[in-house]
């Protein structure tokens, strides 16, 4: 107790001599323990205000981390010593880091996390390329590995060869994926019937015998994530171990094929049928130059899906004047780009939030879509998952094939009962679609097999179905951005088409652990403004153009009348000079209403640049002016008092004197 009190009164002591030293010491002091305290207890406290949760782990990261029964190693590998004049891939590799740590963090023991620096023509670089990963060449005769290998109790391995900066945006999915992966060592089984070459691309079995195949990118995905089974034509059963069926676009089935499928329904298995009333992916060239032989534009479940309670119009095809893409113009130099309305780039407007399959998808492009109607004697519950804007019409499928112009199909153009399902979930009871049990012609196969009789079932209450009504959605040209890079093929996705598939897939497996991580892209974010602006003036375009080829028809058309009734050729040149005229002012106003377009948009655009230069600086610079009189208002306040307090001490001096 002495010596606690001797302690004090020279600190008291100090304090009184030296008041500054003392305070920048007992400042230091609280500095470092402050350090010392949130390492140790905060460490795991975190506050991420970005918009988006990019720094927070998902549920569904949680969940998978959750779920692993056995010892994950993950080993990332960083050339840091190398990548020291490289600032971007610094940045990238830290976030990597951060994120890999988290996971660490958030597995409770069950993750280990070893980072490596396979300096040059170590041990550990030898690791690393017998693993799999992949160097790029930052500096002459220098590489850098960025990649990471994940494996498990039985051997099993995964790898990220590269963390491309292109694939950023999914650093999340890609590595809850690996973990999922080696959490179930035996993927499950995906059913695949299909008249598209997915898994051989445009060059079909000729390429792939040749070791040329480019199967479609939106197969790489799922031949990843799932064990394929491709089912043959004449099965007359699908076998037990097919989780989920994928219809992508069939040939019309034959009884053999539609009663496997009506009782691989009727025994609890999921489908996803992609159907469409014209499939311009069908249509690819080959190397050849024309479609794979066996092509089909159409494709239709007409007897099941009657059964399942939903229908769609063969000859109808959605157009869609407000989700329009955008493509080249052709020969009109004044318009780089024209509105299709016939391909559409679906927004967050047109899918249903509330299901798991579309909660978090932000953009689809699809092409000549279908309209699905759900029939009114159905036993199933329709849910739209995708649907049409409120601005879209039904076009027939032969005018549609006579291959008209953008504009063409514009001016022909009128909106429906929009919107139009493309895309529903079908769930509850469904009678089989052969209630008499196996067909007579569908009871054996080529190869002897047959279908059991006694096996037959005639219904289900469990049946879950998603239909959607295109096959162009699986077309790579229409979702990614195809790059090569370090010999390493790969889609950079421009929409969520392959998401959307996977989402579908998992949801009906009765996995929705992954389906969270990728709603975390960065979604497209367009100028809505601009886009309405661009979309009246194209409006305002076409019906100017209309008026010009009226007005072109009626002069010559005027014209010729003269020629036929031996007008006097006086009469002729008028007649010749009031079209001249007359085509002079519509191109006049053509192009009157292209310079507003530019106008209007030029305007926009520097509004939103000048807000986004200008307002910013302009606010923080009004903050600080804000906060530099405070202090000076607050600094002369305390020099006022200081003097009244000296005032009074004086007077109080004085008056002792006296």
């Amino acid at each position: 107790m002495q010596r606690l009190t001797t302690f004090i009164a020279s600190a008291v002591m100090i304090w009184r001599a030296r008041p500054h030293a003392v305070a920048l010491v007992l400042l230091a002091v609280t500095f470092v323990s402050l350090n010392l305290f949130s390492n140790l207890m905060l460490r795991n406290a975190r506050l991420d205000l970005t918009e988006n949760g990019l720094f927070t782990l998902s549920d569904g990261t949680r969940n998978i981390v959750a779920g692993l029964k056995e010892p994950v190693r993950l080993k990332f590998y960083y050339s840091q010593s190398i990548a020291t004049d490289q600032p971007g891939l610094r940045i990238e590799a830290q976030r990597v880091r951060d994120m890999l740590e988290e996971i660490t963090l958030a597995a409770n023991g069950m993750v280990t996390l070893d980072i490596i620096d396979p300096e040059p023509f170590s041990e550990a670089e030898d690791q690393a390329v017998a693993q799999g990963l992949v160097a790029r060449p930052v500096a002459e005769g220098e590489v850098v590995y960025f990649g990471l290998v994940g494996t498990n109790l039985v051997d099993s391995v995964e790898v990220i060869a590269y963390f491309a900066a292109e694939r950023q945006q999914y650093l999340e999915y890609d590595l809850a994926r690996l973990l999922h992966n080696l959490a179930r060592p035996e993927k499950p089984v995906l059913g695949i019937m299909s008249n598209l070459p997915l898994d051989t691309g445009a060059g079909g079995i000729m390429a792939a015998m040749r070791g040329q195949s480019q199967p479609f990118l939106i197969y790489a995905e799922l031949a990843d994530r799932f064990q394929i089974d491709f089912i043959a034509p004449d099965a007359v059963k699908i076998a037990n171990r097919v989780d989920v069926l994928l219809l992508a676009h069939p040939r019309a089935l034959t009884d053999v094929q539609a009663y496997s499928v009506d009782q691989f329904v009727m025994r609890g298995g999921r489908v996803i049928a992609f159907l469409d009333p014209q499939s311009e992916v069908s249509l690819t060239a080959g190397p050849n130059g024309e479609p794979l032989r066996g092509y089909t534009e159409q494709s239709d479940l007409p007897r099941l899906m009657r059964q399942w309670g939903v229908t769609m119009a063969r000859d109808m095809i959605i157009a869609d004047r407000k989700r329009a893409q955008r493509v080249a113009a052709g020969r009109d130099a004044r318009r780089a780009l024209v509105d299709y309305i016939l391909w559409m780039g679906l927004g967050p407007g047109e899918m249903n939030r509330d299901d798991p399959i579309t909660g978090n998808i932000d953009r689809l492009n699809i092409g000549t879509a279908g309209a699905l109607m759900p029939l009114a004697d159905a036993t199933t519950a329709f849910s739209p998952l995708v649907t049409s804007s409120d601005e879209a019409g039904l076009m027939m499928r032969d005018y549609v094939l006579s291959a008209p112009t953008p504009d063409a199909l514009q001016r022909r153009f009128s909106v429906g009962e929009a919107p139009y399902v493309i895309a529903a979930r079908l769930s509850g009871a469904v009678v089989s679609a052969f209630p008499d049990g196996p067909p007579v012609n569908a009871t054996e196969n080529a190869k002897g097999l047959r279908a059991k009789p006694e096996d037959h079932k005639s219904a289900t209450e469990a049946a879950n179905i998603v239909v959607f009504a295109d096959s162009d959605f699986f077309d790579d040209r229409f979702w990614v951005s195809e790059q090569n890079y370090l010999g390493q093929r790969f889609g950079v996705p421009i929409a969520d088409n392959g998401k959307f598939l996977l989402n579908a897939v998992e949801n009906l497996m009765g996995s929705n652990d992954l389906i969270s991580l990728r709603g975390r892209e960065k979604a497209a974010r367009p100028f809505t403004r601009i886009e309405d602006l661009r979309r009246m003036a194209e409006t305002e375009y076409l019906a100017e153009q209309q008026n010009l080829v009226a007005r072109i028809e009626a002069a010559q058309a005027e014209l010729d009348r003269l020629e036929q009734s031996g007008a006097q050729l006086a009469e002729a040149d008028e007649a010749a000079g009031v079209y001249r005229a007359e085509l002079l002012a519509a191109r006049k106003a053509l192009r009157r209403v292209q310079g507003d377009l530019r106008r209007d948009i030029e305007t926009l655009e520097a509004r939103l640049t000048g807000a986004n230069i200008g307002v910013m600086p302009l606010l923080i610079s009004a903050l600080a002016l804000i906060l530099a009189w405070r202090q000076r208002r607050q600094r002369l306040a305390t020099q006022k008092a200081g003097g009244l307090i000296v005032d009074e001490h004086e007077q109080v001096s004085a008056g002792g004197r006296g």
